[in-house]
């Protein structure tokens, strides 16, 4: 690949390049990448539903409940019903949930560090800032 190469191809490769660096690591941890995917999404905060996290992760919302049934069997996640609204589940991390997730990242940011040694600390700063904006514009 060269920088000539098309954004999509660019970031395709690195995207697989770095999901099969963390690959390990989440097999260290019990994790699926869609189940860390969910303890990320949940780590600032509740999700006000299971539809909501569904949209926010763009995961099926259908497929949604048994990849929410297995984090809440390993008590990673908690649903409860809305107050407001009984139809719908709140969805949250445990204090385990908490601990397994901050773990994980922790182990994928230093892993991210050592694919990332060729580039100085302001190319990695606006490497990140690129990518959230452009992850953001969809």
């Amino acid at each position: 690949m060269t920088e000539d190469d098309d954004l999509a191809a660019l970031c395709a490769g690195a995207g697989r390049a770095l999901a099969e660096a963390e690959r390990p690591i989440l097999e260290e941890h019990g994790l699926s990448m869609w189940q860390y995917v969910v303890l990320s999404a949940l780590s600032p905060g509740a999700a006000p539903s299971q539809l909501v996290l569904a949209q926010q992760i763009h995961y099926d919302k259908t497929r949604l409940i048994a990849l929410l049934d297995g984090l809440v069997a390993e008590g990673l996640v908690s649903r409860s019903p809305d107050p407001s609204d009984r139809r719908a589940r709140v969805v949250r991390l445990t204090a385990a949930g908490v601990r397994r997730h901050r773990a994980v990242r922790d182990a994928i940011r230093v892993a991210e560090e050592r694919m990332l040694t060729g580039l100085s600390a302001e190319e990695r700063r606006v490497l990140r800032s690129a990518l959230a904006r452009l992850a953001r514009s969809d």
